[in-house]
């Protein structure tokens, strides 16, 4: 199959929140693909679904997702976007996706190690997983200085430490952020996400002003799945509590409506720069 016959493909995009889905629907419909959205329930947007095919599922509804994107010629996929952690007792899983959570004990999973297996079940299946960077590579994080702020010698050593605490503990598939205050870290992320941990982070540094937020991509982390991703929000959020910036993963991150994002961090002061791990 040639490029120009593999771009006019449809396309499939399971969505959760946040702003990837909708850049990758935008890059996809740019192409002139058709698209297809399952959207998650509790998770994606509402907007994201105007004007476009799509239809609601719960989690726990894998199969139903396969038959539909089936029934439309569907092979390339794209699984993207925030999604709310469910408490498992509440997932009514149909025979599909059961019989994929059969195979590992779901409580012994991390996030990349559940994604992964996912990814594995849906290629058996026939269908071919992308990254959202592979329809918008305009979303990836680029190496540098992105504003107009730059951080401090004694931030950029918090940044170098942090980044090597973010790579062991991506290691462990716990998370993929951690913020470094004077040297010391004040939080690694866990289950309550990025914008929970600058706002815990802060209760701890006091009524001081700074800290970095250093976030990276797991070492082991299969690039087409849950690569981070840092929006306006978490930018918000690190104004709000009085942080000096953020160091996200360059090439190995998603940073969408980039020149509106590096806008708000300039009006907040806020200095981001895509780091090497």
């Amino acid at each position: 199959m040639s490029a120009s016959e593999k771009i006019n493909q449809p396309l499939g995009i399971i969505a959760g929140g946040g702003e990837v889905p909708q850049a990758v629907l935008n890059a996809a419909r740019a192409q002139g693909r058709d698209v297809y959205i399952a959207a998650l329930e509790h998770s994606a947007d509402e907007s994201l679904c105007h004007n476009v095919d799509h239809d609601w599922y719960a989690l726990g509804q894998g199969g139903s997702i396969i038959k539909a994107l089936r029934q439309r010629h569907i092979t390339d996929i794209v699984m993207i976007g925030r999604v709310k952690r469910p408490n498992l007792k509440d997932i009514r899983p149909d025979l599909w996706t059961t019989k994929v959570l059969a195979r590992i004990g779901i409580k012994a999973l991390g996030d990349n190690d559940l994604l992964v297996l996912i990814n594995d079940a849906l290629e058996a299946e026939g269908f071919k997983l992308q990254g959202a960077q592979d329809v918008a590579p305009d979303l990836l994080t680029p190496e540098g200085l992105l504003t107009k702020a730059k951080p401090s010698r004694h931030e950029e050593a918090d940044i170098a430490h942090g980044k090597e605490i973010a790579k062991a503990l991506g290691i462990m598939d716990v998370g993929q952020s951690v913020i470094v205050y004077d040297g010391v870290v004040l939080g690694m992320e866990g289950a309550e996400g990025t914008d929970a941990l600058i706002a815990r982070c802060a209760e701890y540094r006091g009524k001081k002003h700074g800290g970095v937020l250093v976030k990276l991509c797991k070492p082991q982390q299969d690039k087409r799945l849950d690569l981070p991703t840092i929006g306006p929000q978490t930018l918000d959020q690190l104004h709000k509590y009085g942080y000096a910036g953020v160091a996200i993963h360059a090439g190995n991150s998603l940073l969408p409506a980039r020149d509106e994002f590096i806008e708000k961090a300039n009006k907040s002061k806020l200095f981001v720069i895509g780091v090497t791990a």
